[in-house]
């Protein structure tokens, strides 16, 4: 998929405001999942904004019990009814866990794909070995992952690289930890920016990672879209890429 380097993620996100107040600043990839509990609101901020469906990825996950080959194509039908679409533009299996059975669950969203509602299939928290079993059954669109200065998989980055699909990073800021480095504090002292868009400069560096940043105001979500126009050096990145700690804020 070409997906644009910076999307807005919206778990936690209860207002539809936003989702409009994203789209009027060009934003043009949302992220939503169905344990967010807000496909609603982020549909209604789609429908109140003039943009043309034709211009807008949207994204949604199914649940881990929405897994089951019975539940996949109902689950997803109530997706789209809350987000008011006919359908999605990528459709995430949100853990490999619960229902989730590769032989089983990946036909059914197939299936849920042959019949138009999503345009694509993609994964999220998935190990390796997981990814190369689901590619026996579908095609990876997008394999979306924790992915900031304070955890990162080489492993995932090189799985996308070798079979040409994006990693959508979430939860680009570490939660807010990114702050408090001093690593990011210092190359963004250095830059007169923020350590927010350090960080999303830092993760949309690598091919092929987009990323999918939370943020409220506009003033914060017009900041994360011109973060990965900043051009790192490479030293910026070494120095961070060396940063000696380590926090996953989602583990499986």
């Amino acid at each position: 998929m070409d997906l644009p380097p910076v999307g807005l993620g919206t778990m936690g996100i209860d207002d539809e405001r936003v989702v409009r107040t994203a789209l009027d600043a060009g934003y043009r990839h949302l992220d939503t999942a169905q344990i967010y509990d807000n496909e609603a609101v982020v549909g209604a901020g789609i429908d109140a904004a003039a943009i043309d469906r034709a211009d807008l990825t949207v994204a949604t996950k199914l649940w881990v019990d929405s897994l089951g080959p019975s539940a996949v194509r109902p689950g997803t039908e109530a997706s789209l009814d809350r987000l008011g679409l006919d359908a999605v533009d990528l459709l995430y299996v949100h853990r490999p866990r619960g229902d989730y059975d590769p032989e089983a669950t990946l036909p059914a969203i197939e299936a849920v794909r042959d019949a138009g509602l999503t345009r694509h299939v993609g994964l999220s928290n998935f190990e390796p070995d997981q990814l190369a079993a689901a590619r026996e059954y579908v095609d990876i669109a997008a394999h979306q992952v924790e992915f900031h200065p304070l955890y990162w998989r080489e492993d995932l980055l090189a799985d996308a690289r070798t079979h040409g699909y994006p990693l959508v990073a979430y939860s680009p800021l570490a939660g807010g930890r990114v702050f408090d480095e001093p690593v990011i504090r210092d190359v963004a002292a250095r830059r007169d920016v923020s350590p927010a868009a350090v960080s999303i400069a830092w993760v949309t560096s690598y091919d092929p990672v987009v990323t999918i940043p939370k943020a409220s105001s506009r003033a914060h979500l017009e900041a994360n879209l011109a973060a990965a126009e900043i051009d790192l050096t490479d030293a910026e990145i070494e120095r961070i890429e060396g940063i000696d700690r380590e926090e996953e804020l989602f583990p499986e």
